[in-house]
């Protein structure tokens, strides 16, 4: 099977696929979940507001959404480094919303809202054209074949980040797997809704300036596994 007909296998019920629960939670964690979560949760079944900074308080200048963050080290560090912006995280496994929330409480992060669920469903409940950008940093590169309906990045959901970045936003995508790098740029590249910004080779093959390097990242480069940096402008 190609990977287009893949990617148009039906799809009623994507979700985002993930370890939804792992290892048992410390107490404090398990408080943070059950008291702190709801204050930072965002509902999507709610009606979505006309402007995503009105998400936060004081309302946000710009708002960036990081799909699957993880330990949440890259988005505490840039939430921390751009408290006029607002930032929204999405991770469906527990133990790292358990991991977020205590970075939050611990810097007293005020700029950050939280999705324990599918990104699939918090980019439809987005209002058009609202993020400046959209980060999807180490996903689970899915590398059997049968699996790769399964990757984040297909040309449904790259429509869905179309919708809601706003004309020259951006896409950045890091991996260290090369086969989802090239399913990455085959797909963004037969958008139309974007354009990879290299220039040189130092673009794709160097993190861009001030980006946090994650525990995974930190791990393959131990482990000698060489990362690509990939942005792509909202057109």
């Amino acid at each position: 099977m190609s990977m287009d007909e893949e990617d148009h296998q039906p799809d009623t019920a994507r979700a985002f696929f993930g370890r939804r629960k792992g290892h048992k939670l410390r107490a404090h964690q398990a408080d943070l979940i059950e008291h702190l979560l709801p204050r930072l949760a965002l509902d999507v079944a709610r009606i979505s507001p006309m402007d995503a900074g009105e998400l936060f308080d004081p309302r946000a200048q710009e708002v960036r959404l990081e799909i699957g963050f993880g330990g949440g080290e890259h988005l505490a560090a840039e939430a921390l480094a751009y408290p006029n912006h607002g930032f929204i995280g999405c991770e469906p496994y527990v133990n790292g919303m358990a991991k977020i929330l205590a970075q939050i409480e611990a810097h007293n992060i005020g700029n950050i809202r939280l999705f324990a669920g599918d990104a699939a469903e918090l980019l439809a409940w987005l209002p058009k054209g609202s993020l400046s950008r959209i980060d999807l940093i180490h996903p689970d590169p899915w590398p059997k074949r049968r699996h790769w309906k399964r990757r984040f990045v297909q040309d449904k959901t790259i429509a869905a980040m179309a919708r809601v970045l706003k004309a020259g936003g951006e896409f950045r995508f890091v991996s260290d797997i090369d086969d989802y790098c090239a399913w990455t740029l085959a797909h963004l590249g037969r958008s139309p809704d974007f354009r990879w910004s290299a220039e040189r080779a130092s673009d794709w093959k160097e993190p861009w300036q001030g980006y946090t390097m994650t525990r995974y990242g930190r791990k393959a480069e131990r482990e000698g596994r060489h990362a690509t940096y990939l942005r792509f402008r909202r057109v």
